[in-house]
């Protein structure tokens, strides 16, 4: 048996996790009329919960807010109710799950968008990217920017959408700043040619960020408010000419707001950690909440940077897709499955909630 660091118990605001793992948000495009999450979701959920932390699946916080098709959602009654069931399955099996709160801004189509408008951006520039719609994945569509009127609206959006999932029986949130969506659009000033109190300098490129996230701190309190971001990814067409001193300083102000912790994608999202250079240490050190490290981490390098004191807890994505029960097997030093791209974002249990757990693969053989 492994005596892994992985393995020791981490206090999280009032939670004590029983171990560091993190498994990351997993778009699996499978929500079910009116954007709930499918009856399937409570197994797949409940199958991984002996993660430290579950986080959900991004979670769209309007129908503004959704990019991709049969993506859930956490504005309707419906989509509260068919979350509650889910985080009641991963607490009776002695898990925790924050749920992931999305605003896709301009990665999105106009099919998805309320009466086939067109979707919402700092500034009117197209993303050279693809979503996925109509069981295909296609070109986005040609944005518009947001209107300054319109954007206490959005933050007010997550406001609700963060008690939604306190209500639907979250213990806690995560904000969605990464990945070239509508936050990390904002931040980014290859995406935000704003020339208003929301465009132009780091502090003012920021703003909506750390609108949203003191916010969403004072609904449901900073022991509860996690945030996800990603300084260098080129993940969904979007980048920054200096992020080095952009989340130097978006970190400091979240360190104000004493989030419980900062998710942070290392390098390209599913891709080269050393796609750009950045100094990771440097947020780590600035902030005093957990720090989630994420992308490319395996067995080895987690142990690494764990004992080095660099990360607290490590996020883990496509591993926990395949391995229901990735804990167990890295525990074991047993072996891993293999996940199938063909099943990762719609469809049915295929590539869903039948992948093996090492009991169930054992009497198989």
């Amino acid at each position: 048996m492994s005596t892994s660091k992985l393995l020791e118990p981490f206090k999280l605001g009032p939670i004590t996790l029983p171990n560091r793992f993190a498994m990351a948000p997993l778009t699996r495009n499978r929500a079910v009329a009116g954007l709930v999450p499918n009856a399937l979701a409570i197994e797949y959920y409940g199958q991984r919960a002996s993660a430290g932390l579950l986080i959900s699946e991004a979670t769209q916080v309007s129908q503004q807010g959704q990019g991709y098709q049969d993506t859930p959602g956490i504005y309707s009654k419906e989509q509260i109710a068919g979350w509650r069931k889910v985080t009641d399955r991963v607490h009776a099996k002695g898990g925790h799950i924050f749920l992931q709160l999305w605003h896709v801004g301009r990665i999105s189509h106009t099919s998805l968008q309320p009466k086939g408008g067109a979707p919402v951006a700092p500034s009117a520039i197209r993303a050279n990217t693809k979503t996925f719609v109509g069981g295909t994945f296609a070109d986005v569509s040609e944005p518009r920017a947001l209107e300054l009127s319109e954007i206490p609206g959005i933050i007010d959006d997550f406001k609700k959408g963060a008690a939604n999932a306190i209500a639907a029986g979250f213990d806690g949130v995560e904000i969605h700043g990464a990945n070239g969506y509508l936050l990390d659009q904002f931040a980014k000033d290859g995406a935000n040619k704003r020339t208003d109190a929301y465009g132009g300098s780091i502090e003012n490129r920021a703003k909506l960020m750390l609108e949203v996230s003191k916010a969403v701190v004072a609904e449901v309190g900073a022991e509860r408010t996690g945030i996800r971001i990603s300084p260098v990814t080129p993940a969904n067409d979007v980048s920054d000419s200096n992020p080095q001193p952009l989340f130097d300083h978006i970190v400091d102000h979240l360190n104000v707001l004493k989030l419980v912790y900062i998710h942070v994608i290392e390098g390209a999202t599913g891709g080269p950690r050393d796609v750009a250079p950045f100094d990771y240490r440097s947020l780590r050190n600035r902030f005093k909440g957990a720090y989630i490290a994420n992308n490319g981490y395996d067995f080895e390098l987690a142990n690494k940077v764990l004992s080095a004191n660099e990360a607290d807890l490590i996020a883990f994505g496509k591993l926990f897709i395949s391995n229901p029960d990735l804990v167990e097997r890295f525990k074991r030093g047993a072996s891993l499955n293999a996940f199938d791209k063909n099943t990762f974002y719609g469809g049915g249990a295929k590539g869903y909630t039948d992948y093996p757990a090492l009991e169930s693969a054992d009497a198989a053989e």
